[in-house]
């Protein structure tokens, strides 16, 4: 499973042709490290153990990206972190936000 994940705008205004790209590097004691392009330009970024997870993520986000490109990330970020604080309520954890 991923260890962490990030996406950055490439700010490239031709979106409509096919800008897909990945890399996937490793260093030593390091996981792999993956970068994925989609078709819009929109760069994603995550860490796996493994390389078939690697690969299968690249695969995951290409399919996806309809998905991803058409969802306003803020919001959706807005309601997960409300999320985890229901749940924190609810294990009678301390809020931390």
């Amino acid at each position: 499973m991923g260890r962490s994940n990030s996406t950055r705008s490439n700010n490239n205004s031709n979106n409509s042709s096919k800008m897909r790209d990945f890399k996937i590097t490793k260093k030593e004691g390091e996981w792999y490290n993956t970068i994925v392009t989609d078709s819009y330009g929109k760069v994603y970024q995550n860490w796996y153990e493994t390389a078939s997870e690697a690969s299968d993520w690249v695969m995951y986000i290409w399919e996806k990206e309809e998905w991803f490109n058409s969802v306003n990330s803020q919001e959706l970020l807005y309601r997960a972190i409300q999320d985890c604080k229901e749940i924190d309520s609810k294990s009678n954890r301390r809020a931390i936000l």
